[in-house]
């Protein structure tokens, strides 16, 4: 199973992208939201690394490995939920994902149906499906920037705040900025016992 590549793109389209690596080339399906900040993530020797999903595409005679890159494994973890949603393949979940996966996620958090019908393949029935699937278990998805601390804690606390920190760096918060936040939710809630708990905690303050 392949999880992540790092190397340089040598094609892009709207579809996806190439990428080289060890003297091989892989193609790779990618969403638009995450096609669009492709370049800016870059390191100084024009290399890229994707975190991926692998999986095969079956036919009646065979199944061809297909690869679908993301820039972190929050965007990954959203596209894992996204096609758990009946008739919502890999395939399909690509092409609807045009917009910024966290403005999505928040119109599926607020029952958002009209902007969900603006996705690509996604109709009135499949927008309704889609919020009956996932509406509440988008918490750390709502915090992402994709464009397009308890006093005494505990070691399980403790152990949340380091997760919701990781999940948070991900986004692109900066680490200060982030660790208030944490702090704030645990003054508001002292009884959040994951880091879904607490990235929800979040989630609430800011839309206040």
């Amino acid at each position: 199973m392949i999880a992540a590549i790092k190397g340089k793109i040598s094609r892009q389209n709207d579809l996806g992208l190439t990428l080289e690596a060890n003297g091989l080339s892989y193609e790779i399906l990618t969403p638009i939201s995450v096609l669009q900040r492709v370049k800016e993530s870059q390191d100084s020797d024009g290399n890229i690394r994707l975190i991926t999903y692998h999986y095969y595409q079956m036919t009646p005679s065979s199944g061809v490995p297909v690869l679908v890159g993301f820039l972190n494994e929050v965007e990954r973890d959203f596209f894992l939920e996204f096609i758990k949603v009946s008739g919502i393949g890999p395939r399909a979940a690509v092409k609807a994902l045009n917009k910024a996966i966290g403005e999505i996620a928040q119109a599926i958090d607020r029952g958002d149906t009209k902007y969900l019908k603006t996705l690509p393949g996604i109709g009135e029935q499949k927008a309704k499906e889609i919020v009956a699937k996932l509406q509440g278990k988008m918490g750390k998805f709502t915090l992402m920037r994709d464009r397009v601390a308890v006093s005494g804690p505990s070691t399980v606390s403790r152990d949340i705040e380091e997760e919701a920190l990781h999940i948070l760096l991900q986004l692109q918060y900066k680490k200060s900025e982030a660790e208030e936040m944490i702090k704030k939710a645990f003054e508001r809630s002292t009884k959040l016992a994951t880091s879904e708990e607490l990235l929800n905690e979040i989630y609430k303050q800011r839309k206040i």
